[in-house]
């Protein structure tokens, strides 16, 4: 609706005609009702406009004096109509287009349409630049210029710069905080330039077929398989390439870890998730195995008195158990982990920390 109001076409002719009074003309009718919007309060985002459309919008706000009740009143009646003639209405740009066929065309498809039209000047390559991931934009900028990033720091919303910042190693940090000190004078045409050329070397570059990174992947792969896989798999890849193998432990995440990655407040949200009978497999065997008794005693610490309890009789129990259901179990209890920690409800402590 907002664009609607703004477009240099305007809304069909004035529900009331009078003779007597000059024709208003379309961009003067949209900066009647925006101008009627805002004084009543109503919420109106003119920064979902294009910036060409909100300079044209503003700037016929200041030519505007005082309208007469017959004028605004046939200019809303005029514009309550064409609402209601309404059937459908399309996003505006390239953006809102690809965001309504997002899931329907190919990824290749989009990244196509907007290279091509990279080099259009009526396109906000900054909105673009603003709609895409940190992780995406921070390669691109470790191969630009200070001054280029000092610009994109300063284009970009606080937040959104807050974390690209925290993301450049830090003497490039500190070096373009200091360089945005010195972007007072930058045109808006050089800052456009830059955003288009920044827009276009991001779309061009080549798509992932995979979200997650090879030593995340891998990790993923043996925090799953059997003990005695992981450490063989593990050997070979120190063997290997070292760097790699050290990736890769670090997305590694077994029962062992528990005690040093899990946060006590965390471990009642994982036994719910599991049941009971692999609970008490799990640990019963984990007691057992000096290297896994931190665990198991950090899982039966944070749980309440009677579950402790009763956990600790039936796991009294139980007799001799097979590796094969001791690693079935443990399996159980790092799969609700991983779980958790997707949906936000549990946050691992990094190996580092």
């Amino acid at each position: 609706m907002l664009a609607s109001l703004t477009n240099t076409e305007g809304f069909g002719a004035p529900a009331v005609v009078d003779h007597a009074r000059p024709k208003i003309k379309p961009k003067e009718k949209a900066a009647i009702i925006v101008r009627l919007m805002l004084s009543e309060g109503a919420p109106l985002k003119v920064t979902s406009l294009p910036e060409d459309m909100q300079t044209e919008l503003t700037q016929q706000l200041g030519k505007m004096r005082r309208v007469s009740r017959e004028t605004l009143k046939a200019v809303v009646e005029e514009f309550l109509g064409e609402l209601e003639q309404v059937g459908l209405s399309f996003p505006g740009g390239l953006e809102g287009a690809l965001s309504l066929m997002d899931g329907h065309m190919s990824a290749n498809a989009a990244s196509r349409l907007r290279r091509l039209s990279g080099g259009n000047a009526s396109v906000d390559p900054w909105e673009r630049i603003n709609g895409m991931s940190l992780e995406r934009i921070v390669p691109v900028l470790e191969e630009e210029s200070i001054e280029v990033c000092a610009v994109v720091l300063s284009k970009l919303p606080v937040p959104r710069a807050a974390e690209l910042l925290a993301k450049l190693p830090g003497e490039r940090a500190r070096a373009v905080a200091y360089a945005v000190s010195l972007t007072g004078n930058v045109d808006p045409d050089t800052v456009h330039r830059i955003g288009l050329s920044l827009a276009t070397q991001l779309d061009s570059q080549p798509l992932k077929a995979f979200d997650a990174g090879p030593g995340e992947r891998v990790g993923a792969i043996l925090n799953v398989a059997a003990a005695t896989t992981r450490d063989d798999v593990l050997k070979g890849l120190i063997e290997a390439d070292k760097d790699f193998a050290e990736v890769v432990k670090k997305n590694i995440f077994t029962f062992e870890h528990v005690k040093a990655r899990l946060a006590p407040r965390d471990v009642p949200k994982v036994v719910r998730l599991v049941d009971q009978n692999l609970i008490v497999t799990a640990l019963a065997y984990a007691m057992g195995v000096p290297d896994l008794v931190p665990s198991a005693e950090h899982v039966l610490a944070n749980l309440s008195q009677r579950l402790t309890q009763t956990l600790k009789e039936e796991m009294a129990g139980r007799g001799k158990i097979k590796e094969k259901d001791a690693e079935e179990a443990m399996t159980a209890i790092v799969m609700a982990i991983r779980q958790l920690e997707g949906s936000g409800e549990v946050v691992l402590v990094e190996p580092e920390q």
